[in-house]
């Protein structure tokens, strides 16, 4: 039995590990595509810097004694009255001209720059593609771990796990509660919030359902997907995974638990339900079970947060 738990966990570690990476590699598909629209920009922008730098290159080309020293222009002039105020117009396209090499130079400069970020986002992607499939392949190997233990096992022996089981998480449960970590006989009773009641609803009606490993429903659900979908059906977006959602939610103690709440599992925060009250959970608990209502204290939780708490 010792066993199988430790490779439920393995599994559901894994399996949250690739739900982690997964969302990563969202945020960075739309970074690679705000990136790649910065360079296009900044190519634009480059394009019409060298066009304008260039129409001022032919202007001075074809100026009439532009390039003569001012003394023998005014000399040569018939009327020195309009080279002064030619002089006057030159003196202005000079500066614009200097403004536009400017430009043109910084132009050149964010281009470059533009095509350096784009470049990272893009081997930043391909980085999280590769760990996703590593991730995926180890999730497949400790699933075919559990299906080879489980099918080793006679129909007796199966029945003796479950009992065993059963037994094992009816005195965890006992224990818990006798140790006032859930409070007193009031805390069964505590009110959920409105998001909270709306997100617990939608939980419960997801009793029966499949686990499936990476699963956001609607037809099948893990853990972090369950919740998540959940609080997100009560219009509060929280983190996908049961590690995010620990580390970044509020943090309420377990004797302040109300309906709706996230009651986190395991050192590595790798599993998660949601408080239903009188000490009980709704769960997606592991691969080949389905979502279901069970005692708090089927896992040993370390923790519990509040998607609609203040913030910490």
């Amino acid at each position: 039995m010792g066993e199988l738990r430790s490779l439920y966990q393995r599994t559901e570690a894994a399996s949250e590990a690739y739900n982690g990476t997964e969302e990563k590699l969202k945020a960075q598909r739309a970074e690679v595509r705000r990136r790649q629209s910065a360079l296009k920009r900044a190519r634009g922008a480059l394009a019409t810097g060298r066009s304008r730098a260039g129409e001022l290159a032919r202007q001075q080309y074809r100026g009439d004694g532009a390039g003569l020293p001012p003394t023998l222009q005014v000399l040569l002039a018939p009327d020195p009255y309009r080279l002064i105020e030619r002089s006057h117009l030159l003196n202005r396209a000079a500066q614009d001209q200097a403004v536009t090499v400017r430009q043109l130079a910084g132009g050149e400069r964010r281009h470059a720059a533009a095509v350096r970020r784009a470049r990272q986002a893009l081997d930043r992607r391909r980085e999280l593609t590769a760990r996703k499939k590593g991730q995926r392949d180890q999730v497949r190997e400790r699933l075919s771990e559990v299906e080879q233990l489980l099918s080793s096992l006679s129909g007796d022996q199966l029945t003796q796990l479950r009992r065993m089981e059963r037994d094992r998480t009816d005195a965890a449960q006992r224990k818990l509660l006798a140790s006032g970590t859930l409070g007193g006989p009031q805390s069964g009773a505590r009110e959920p919030s409105a998001l909270g009641q709306r997100a617990l609803e939608y939980a419960l009606e997801q009793l029966g359902k499949p686990y499936v490993w990476g699963a956001e429903g609607p037809g099948s659900f893990d853990c972090s997907g369950l919740t998540s979908k959940a609080w997100q059906h009560a219009h509060r977006a929280i983190p996908r995974t049961s590690q995010e959602q620990w580390r970044r939610l509020p943090r309420v103690p377990l004797n302040k638990l109300r309906p709706g709440d996230l009651v986190i599992y395991f050192a590595g925060a790798t599993h998660v339900g949601m408080y239903a009250g009188a000490g009980r959970v709704v769960q997606a608990p592991r691969p080949g079970g389905v979502v279901k209502i069970s005692p708090l204290a089927d896992n040993p939780p370390i923790g519990a947060v509040r998607p609609d708490g203040a913030r910490a």
